[in-house]
């Protein structure tokens, strides 16, 4: 760690990235990357103090960093590796000036990283629970974080399901997880596009489709969401319609994030700050923010 990042006391400056190096790139789509990198200083915890236990434990799955690189700019970025992976991961979906940037970089190349922050998916609450992942295109980034910290610690989590689905074939991302959780026989992936294409033997039609074929528990199953807003409150409203509880679904919001500290107020909802207060919430805490309505 450079000394002009820390200040008196061992405290991080929080408006000064590390840098990390990218060790790999995989290509998931055309649209979307992943980029595995290697943090070339210590990742501060969330509080701005220095991680006392190393890099995988400063974060958590549902948090997420500001990504920065020279002359294009910062932007948040969910994490998408779990906190009992070695490496971190950022999956890029390309929309704009700095993801543009990021999708041109090669392997050796830099990036800056603040953060984590936000709040994360509330994980020691689902111990024992059955746990319904729910995710449409880049939206699986924040939820692998949170499988695979099911799957290092199976004996905490109930059986592990996964709908996902995306527009056509080609814009499945994540396959190499997919089939590898697959043949693991601990998750039970259930794929979808909006639209087929030849080869694709698989289903068609919306990811709220398959949610209908399946009977969940109301009383053990607790559902994660995350992908485009219009399919995150089609699905929080069929799945509170199964009976699951407000609490137990547990999506996550997106909003421009600037500071990612709760100091430009630029991601307000109302009295919450969703860098700081989110970007995970239950439903049950959207419906209070009146944000959420499924009539």
């Amino acid at each position: 760690m450079t000394i002009d990042k820390i200040r008196p006391g061992g405290v991080i400056d929080p408006y000064l990235p590390v840098r990390a190096r990218i060790s790999r790139i995989i290509e998931e789509n055309p649209r979307i990357r992943t980029l595995v990198l290697e943090p070339l200083e210590e990742l501060p915890a969330a509080n701005g103090a220095r991680s006392t236990a190393g890099r995988s434990s400063a974060y958590q799955p549902g948090q997420f960093v500001m990504v920065s690189v020279p002359h294009c700019g910062e932007a948040p970025i969910s994490l998408a590796s779990s906190p009992h992976e070695p490496e971190l991961r950022l999956s890029v979906l390309k929309v704009g000036l700095l993801t543009e940037a990021l999708h041109r970089l090669p392997v050796g190349a830099e990036v800056g990283l603040r953060g984590p922050y936000g709040r994360p998916f509330p994980l020691a609450d689902l111990h024992g629970r059955r746990l319904l992942f729910i995710a449409g295109g880049i939206g699986l980034a924040p939820l692998r974080s949170v499988l695979e910290s099911c799957l290092a610690e199976p004996e905490k989590f109930g059986p592990l399901t996964l709908l996902y689905g995306s527009r056509t074939p080609a814009d499945l991302a994540f396959g190499e997880d997919l089939a590898r959780w697959q043949q693991s026989g601990r998750v039970d992936c259930r794929l979808t596009v909006d639209q087929g294409a030849p080869g694709w033997t698989g289903a068609v039609g919306l990811v709220t489709e398959l949610l209908a074929e399946l009977e969940p528990a109301p009383e053990q199953t607790s559902v994660l969401i995350c992908g485009p807003p219009p399919m995150i409150r089609a699905v929080c409203r069929q799945t509170a319609a199964t009976g699951i509880a407000p609490e137990q679904i547990i999506t996550t919001l997106e909003r421009q994030m600037k500071c990612g500290l709760g100091l430009c107020r630029h991601c307000h909802l109302d009295h919450h700050l969703v860098c700081v207060d989110g970007p995970v919430y239950t439903l049950a805490q959207l419906q209070q923010l009146e944000i959420m309505e499924l009539g």
